[in-house]
């Protein structure tokens, strides 16, 4: 039995609780059995060497687990939104790891079926309230990001999967508020832009000057680079849309 499913189970029992011992196990084998399987044994065993190397692992293996939940939040499993999560295990892992992480996704969601909805709600909790302990702001932000990206892979994202997407955010020790400010980031609006930035078109300059520099600290490409350059590019997509969406206000108010 490889190296790599042994330490990915043994960071999925302190990531994620029992659940993640299943997930981490099922993740040594997906990277083992993919072509980067010694890259795979690298990254795991880099974890235990320094912070970034686990703060990335914690990531990813927070990520698995709350996608089955934005994804089964409407009763359906679409294939859109199954894609992104498989379109980033191919980026980052290659080819097969995008199919054995389709398997992961399928035995989370027979998990849920086998705990039924109340109980694996009660578990992603524990998955949130671990990934704030393990996650720096920033980092949970990028993770929320990824989920909302998720929920709208199919063209629209339905009132329950906002209300899972809310609770992801709650469970995970962040304002539902990052929720709607995730949604309208691609917007081209006015009234998307104050949304992004999180604040009402009667909010002062100041308030919005005080919106935008929290904003910006937060998404700042930077502070998540130790999660990889994937999230890094994800953040600074965001960092750009921020900016976007200030210069929007910023020039109709003429500032």
């Amino acid at each position: 039995m490889g190296l790599g499913k042994w330490i990915a189970g043994y960071l999925g029992w302190i990531v994620l609780g029992p659940i993640g011992g299943l997930l981490g196990f099922l993740l040594g084998s997906l990277f083992e059995s993919s072509s980067h399987g010694q890259d795979a044994q690298d990254y795991f065993n880099g974890s235990e060497q320094n912070q970034a190397q686990g703060d990335r692992n914690s990531f990813l293996l927070s990520m698995l687990v709350m996608a089955a939940y934005i994804i089964r939040a409407d009763g359906k499993v679409m294939h859109s939104e199954m894609e992104v999560v498989r379109a980033f295990l191919r980026q980052n892992f290659g080819n097969e790891a995008a199919v054995q992480g389709n398997d992961i996704l399928l035995k989370l969601f027979e998990e849920e079926k086998r705990q039924g909805r109340v109980a694996f709600r009660r578990t992603i909790r524990q998955s949130c309230e671990e990934a704030a302990r393990y996650l720096d702001y920033s980092g949970r932000l990028q993770l929320l990001s990824f989920l909302v990206t998720i929920a709208q892979a199919d063209g629209r994202v339905d009132s329950v999967e906002i209300d899972a997407l809310k609770d992801v955010a709650r469970w995970m020790q962040m304002q539902s508020g990052e929720v709607d400010s995730l949604l309208h980031m691609e917007g081209d609006s006015l009234e998307d832009a104050y949304r992004v930035l999180g604040v009402t078109p009667q909010a002062t300059d100041e308030e919005l000057k005080k919106a935008y520099r929290r904003l910006a600290l937060e998404h700042h490409p930077d502070r998540v680079a130790k999660l990889g350059d994937d999230v890094r590019r994800a953040a600074e997509k965001k960092f750009q849309e921020i900016n976007a969406a200030k210069e929007r206000i910023w020039k109709a108010r003429g500032l």
